[in-house]
């Protein structure tokens, strides 16, 4: 017999109507086996790093046919996440080796249909994986380069900019020698946008009553690039402000997700007068892209080009408070959940 161990959990209670709370989730200990079953072809894993993302809110709602699937009730919440695999029925990977994907929020999980990479560069902090040599690192470089196609001098604008993905963008959009504001929640937000992230600009969207009169005065030429994280007030005011043949990379709606009924946009007729491209994108359709990313993304980490905030929870009992404070701004960086030690 399998050595057998507990396996502490969090666990999803129910679907979510408004904002969710962390009564929505609770920890459970079950047991686990620590061998995987001949010829699975599965995965033994024990969890590191959790991940705490927006498009997980999503997932608390019964939707069907959506690109990411609802949480079960009753069953562990999953998400992306950093492990070491334990044990193998899976010749693409081998016990020892660290790999970020899918997995769930527990100690341990075994995955019988496992799609990871495997975690080639562990010079640099294992909890990057959730985020700036993850998803969400991915997900900036597709949104900016293949997405928006820049320019140099371009003038960029990046909402929910202080986030994961936001503060890698507008780090990309300077390298290539764009004009950058973003917008955060805080002022010591805008303040890391604008003294460590090197944005030329930022403004705290909760201080400005007229958000069109906000994004005039940082951008009295125009917008070429929106990188859409907010949805809401937020595009229907950028919508007025770009400039013909603008781009815009729709990453994320967040200002939407804890609606029952979203809230309408009105100015889409400048998507027509200005000839705006307005695009919608999924980071999994674009992981072929991965190697070529890291070529791009290392060097800059290395030579101190790109640097990157982690706000990072301790103990997995800590995930329902982290993910939950995810939807009301209190994270500042990537929201990370460690779950134990390597």
């Amino acid at each position: 017999m399998a050595e057998k161990v507990s396996n502490k959990q969090v666990i999803f209670k129910d679907y979510v109507s408004g904002f969710p709370k962390e009564t929505d989730m609770y920890i459970t200990t079950s047991s686990i086996e620590l061998k995987v079953p001949k010829d699975s072809n599965g995965v033994l894993l024990k969890n590191l790093y959790l991940s705490c993302d927006p498009y997980m809110r999503p997932r608390m709602r019964n939707v069907e046919g959506s690109y990411a699937e609802s949480f079960k009730p009753g069953s562990p919440i999953t998400g992306y996440g950093v492990a070491r695999v334990l044990d193998s029925e899976n010749p693409e990977f081998k016990k020892g080796d660290f790999v970020w994907g899918m997995t769930g929020w527990e100690e341990y999980s075994q995955i019988t249909a496992p799609h990871f990479f495997k975690i080639q560069h562990t010079d640099f902090p294992l909890s990057y994986y959730t985020g700036i040599l993850g998803m969400p690192g991915m997900t900036a470089y597709v949104g900016f380069y293949e997405i928006c196609s820049p320019k140099k001098g371009e003038y960029v604008f990046i909402s929910a900019a202080s986030g994961a993905v936001g503060q890698l963008v507008g780090q990309f959009a300077k390298l290539l020698g764009c004009h950058v504001v973003g917008s955060a929640g805080s002022k010591d937000k805008v303040d890391l946008l604008k003294n460590k992230f090197g944005f030329d600009e930022a403004f705290n969207y909760k201080e400005e009553p007229d958000l069109n009169a906000a994004l005039k005065r940082y951008f009295p030429e125009g917008i070429d690039i929106y990188f859409e994280n907010v949805g809401g007030k937020m595009l229907d005011a950028v919508l007025l402000n770009m400039r013909i043949h603008g781009r815009i990379a729709v990453c994320g709606m967040i200002s939407q997700y804890n609606l029952d009924i979203p809230e309408g946009v009105h100015n889409l007729m400048n998507l027509i007068v200005k000839r705006v491209r307005m695009e919608g994108f999924l980071v999994p359709d674009h992981y072929h892209l991965y190697p070529k990313f890291l070529e791009i993304i290392i060097p800059h980490i290395k030579e101190g080009k790109i640097v990157y905030v982690e706000d990072t929870a301790e103990g997995l009992e800590s995930a329902p408070s982290a993910l939950v404070g995810l939807f009301s701004g209190q994270n500042v960086g990537k929201q990370v959940v460690k779950v134990a030690t390597e």
